[in-house]
């Protein structure tokens, strides 16, 4: 795992396979998603190596159910006091309570499907407990007085949220959307309903961006809210 600072208060956790950031605001610590399981430990070097305590971790802000997002999500919420948030649709699957829907592939999407999995885990995540279930437009507070928004955005998985703080224009995708090596933002990919994916992006893309940090593929710095929208198919 390579840590990158994105923003004075705000790293990325780089895996080879699901992005997970770290949020820094005065009252403690904001991690979105936990990588595959067992990343604990790469999560806990890169909160003492930016100055901080595991204990100091205030919150959990989960995208999705799927396992790379979810995998370590357990284990960070051992240790303190750690409130975890998702949104209501995909809460049962991240509790263990039930299964998601599976992808819609197409043919090179199979292919990629089978090169991913290489590289992801046998193991299933632990269940984890959802303390705050969200829906559309609810408020979390960070600290400090930023907040973020919950933006309902289905299709990848039914309950997908992303997570928008107005202030710093900042955005959280999780897997609506994604970054190919080319640096070109795109559609992201294994959608459970492919038409309310592409929906959601644009949704996305009507938002006021600054910073957009993708669950795979680097953050797009600088006016990101430009490259959504022409990833979106929406005027620039």
């Amino acid at each position: 795992m390579e840590i990158v600072r994105i923003a004075p208060n705000l790293v990325m956790l780089a895996f080879p396979v699901g992005h997970a950031y770290l949020w820094h605001g005065p009252d403690g610590l904001t991690l979105v998603d936990t990588g595959v399981p067992g990343s604990g430990p790469e999560i806990r070097r890169a909160i003492t190596e930016t100055g901080h305590r595991p204990a100091d971790l205030r919150r959990v802000l989960l995208t999705h159910f799927h396992g790379d997002h979810t995998g370590s999500a357990a284990e960070a919420a051992s240790w303190g006091d750690v409130e975890v948030v998702a949104h209501a649709l995909d809460a049962p699957m991240i509790r263990g309570e039930a299964a998601g829907p599976a992808p819609v592939l197409s043919d090179w999407e199979q292919r990629l499907w089978e090169q991913v999995h290489t590289q992801v885990p046998d193991e299933p995540p632990a269940p984890v407990r959802v303390d705050r279930e969200v829906g559309d437009g609810d408020d979390i507070d960070l600290g400090g007085g930023v907040h973020a928004v919950a933006v309902a955005v289905p299709g990848h998985t039914p309950g997908s949220v992303a997570y928008y703080l107005p202030e710093p224009r900042i955005l959280f995708t999780g897997d609506t959307i994604a970054r190919g090596p080319d640096g070109t933002v795109i559609l992201g990919v294994f959608n459970a309903d492919p038409a309310r994916a592409a929906a959601s992006l644009r949704r996305q893309a009507e938002l006021d961006t600054d910073i957009a940090c993708f669950g795979h593929g680097l953050p797009a710095v600088g006016d990101a809210a430009a490259a959504l929208r022409q990833a979106a198919g929406s005027p620039s």
